[in-house]
């Protein structure tokens, strides 16, 4: 009887731990992306990246890029973070000069957080092996990396150097 007591007990402990446990770990929060806060330039390859991002809120934030070339706008990108019950998601939608969407209008670029900390967050794009990294320098200094697997590891190279316009 007293064994029955004790497999009966450990059975309605395993059990009740299970029910408050999510099976798909939870990653990022919104606030580890405060440091985008404001207004930033990159100007790789000749071109101009300017972007501004909103602040954080509670559940989500809100950012867009203007890509210049040449004198002109070629691409506009619309960047909204949002957190779920899973963590935090980046969802994308570029669109040409005349707003012209490059996505079906219900289909945005999705990622999904990897590992999020102050000032360092990993995205990975659903359904390819790509990864996004955001990662703070200084405070007026940020930088997009691009990750692809390589001979069994992550490499990153830099997409986006952003200084803060002052």
């Amino acid at each position: 009887m007293k064994s029955l007591f004790s497999v009966l007990f450990l059975a309605f402990s395993f059990a009740g731990a299970a029910i408050g446990q999510t099976t798909v770990p939870k990653a990022g929060v919104i606030s580890d992306l405060n440091f985008t806060e404001g207004q930033w330039i990159a100007t790789p390859e000749g071109r101009s990246i300017e972007a501004s991002w909103l602040r954080g809120q509670k559940d989500n934030l809100t950012g867009f890029f203007r890509i210049i070339t040449a004198g002109k706008p070629n691409l506009y990108e619309l960047l909204v973070y949002e957190q779920t019950e899973k963590g935090t998601v980046s969802l994308v939608k570029h669109f040409s000069p005349g707003l012209i969407g490059q996505e079906p209008l219900d289909k945005p670029v999705r990622h999904v957080c990897l590992e999020s900390k102050a000032g360092r967050v990993l995205y990975e794009k659903d359904g390819e092996p790509v990864r996004i990294l955001y990662e703070k320098k200084t405070n007026d200094q940020f930088v997009i990396s691009v990750g692809k697997p390589e001979n069994g590891s992550w490499v990153y190279k830099p997409l986006f150097d952003f200084k803060r316009i002052k």
